[in-house]
């Protein structure tokens, strides 16, 4: 990681944003932050290429590795620097039983906005990863405790297959209409929102009509369920790259033809699925689902599924767009930490540019330089 100068660095070339493309020349401080004016003796960082405000994993998981829960913080933080090498500069994790606040405290690492952990039922979810609820009506209890230890976000597991179902066994909700209404207003008079992961179809007219804040997958939804989250502003974060592993887990489901058939239906009609709702005008953004069976470092790829899916504006769905929902600057503003990343060439016209940053500058510091 580089030192910043004390007289701080010089960005020209060409800014991309919610706005298309124009000439900038972006000056940032001796604090890493965007300097309001120009300033004498700024070191050129950069004097042309495409600049683009730094990249948002909306559905992350730094903690978490194909075996469980990771308790090594440096192992954790490798995850975090794989994702930041990419242009990954803003994380919201998605859910984790590990407590890594202590990485918010490193400027070489990305900002991280935690969801603390995911919250389900006995043998509805991964196991070892979710604060488990015997009680259905302990939800509202421990969506407090959740939205006290997280960043002013709540993650629920919406639906799990069912194995008490035995032959019969499908993906089925987890939780009661009338607790999910109460448990996301006592997030919502905390400040937090609440997002669930939901594959199917049967939880989430509950979890819409309750006021959820963003949908995680949402390979079952419906027009009819697309419409009123449209309406209602509810967003959707696809993680199209994990749904692209739903054949391999129906292989894994031999014992269970109804959920095994279920998955492989719900991936033919993904991208479809998706494309409705962004025409429907649902706010769609871009997450990996990074951690377990994801590696870290695959937001360039996930940006390419968005457009397959007929996203007008994929990039944004990782940059701008995505910072000003997660309550972040849009772009370089005055004032705001210098994160950016550089590339070569225009990733309008090839989006395999974004695998290949050519400068990754975080909070000011030239953390990455392409060959």
């Amino acid at each position: 990681m580089s030192d910043l100068p004390a007289a701080g660095w010089r960005l020209r070339g060409t800014l991309l944003g919610p706005d298309g493309a124009q000439g900038a020349d972006l000056y940032v401080d001796g604090s890493g932050r965007i300097s309001p004016e120009p300033l004498p003796g700024a070191e050129d960082l950069t004097t042309d290429g495409w600049i683009v405000p730094g990249l948002v994993d909306a559905h992350c998981h730094v903690g978490l590795g194909p075996s469980g829960p990771i308790a090594d913080l440096e192992e954790c933080a490798d995850q975090a620097r794989t994702d930041r090498d990419a242009g990954t500069l803003l994380i919201r994790d998605c859910g984790s039983p590990v407590d890594t606040s202590a990485l918010q405290l490193r400027d070489d690492l990305p900002e991280i906005i935690r969801a603390g952990r995911h919250v389900a039922r006995p043998k509805r979810y991964i196991p070892g990863l979710a604060a488990e609820l015997d009680d259905p009506r302990l939800l509202v209890d421990e969506v407090r405790t959740q939205a006290a230890r997280g960043d002013g976000w709540v993650k629920l597991v919406g639906d799990w297959i069912d194995r008490g179902l035995g032959d019969g066994a499908d993906l089925a909700p987890l939780w009661p209409d009338e607790v999910l209404a109460e448990a996301i207003g006592a997030a919502h008079e905390m400040g937090a929102r609440v997002t669930a992961h939901v594959f199917g179809t049967d939880a989430l007219p509950g979890l819409i009509g309750a006021g959820i804040d963003c949908i995680e997958h949402g390979t079952g939804l419906t027009d009819d369920l697309i419409s009123e989250m449209a309406r209602r502003g509810t967003a959707l974060v696809p993680t199209l790259i994990n749904v692209e592993t739903f054949p391999s887990i129906a292989e894994q489901a031999t014992r269970y033809p109804r959920y095994a058939g279920h998955m492989r239906d719900l991936h033919a009609h993904a991208w479809e699925t998706v494309g409705r709702a962004i025409e429907a005008g649902v706010p769609v953004y871009a997450g990996t689902d990074a951690g377990g069976g994801i590696r870290h470092g695959r937001i360039a790829d996930e940006i390419a599924e968005l457009a397959r899916a007929g996203h007008p504006d994929p990039i944004g769905a990782a940059s701008w767009s995505a910072r000003a929902w997660l309550g972040r600057p849009a772009g370089p503003a005055p004032g705001a930490p210098a994160d950016l990343v550089v590339y070569d060439r225009d990733p309008r016209d090839d989006l395999g540019v974004l695998r290949d940053p050519s400068v990754v500058v975080i909070r000011g510091r030239r953390v990455s330089v392409g060959a």
